[in-house]
């Protein structure tokens, strides 16, 4: 209906993920079932991870949580309104690349 590109379709490590492009660039929706809650968590690449979390909790921001994404090394915190968000570190060149076009489910 939106007019969506699905983008890959992945299953793997105990979860599956979508990516649909609404676009023909960011941002892209990913869709997944290993999440818990309601509320989507907005994900943002930034250039030096550890840098951007200490000036974040420089400002006042806890409850960081630290995972890892095939893209790379990701925080990601509850702000005080509830939304998440996750920052994530893109030190794996090429991983977008590799899931492009593969469709598991």
């Amino acid at each position: 209906m939106l007019g969506g590109k699905l983008a890959f379709a992945i299953e793997g490590m105990g979860a599956r993920v979508a990516m649909v492009q609404l676009t023909d660039g960011p941002p892209h929706v990913l869709l997944t079932d290993h999440l818990e809650g309601d509320r989507a968590i907005y994900i943002y690449r930034v250039d030096d991870l550890r840098k951007t979390v200490s000036a974040l909790k420089r400002r006042g921001l806890k409850g960081e949580h630290r995972l890892e994404i095939p893209m790379g090394p990701c925080s990601s915190f509850v702000l005080p309104n509830g939304h998440r968000v996750a920052l994530y570190e893109a030190s794996r060149p090429g991983v977008l690349e590799h899931f492009l076009g593969r469709h598991d489910f």
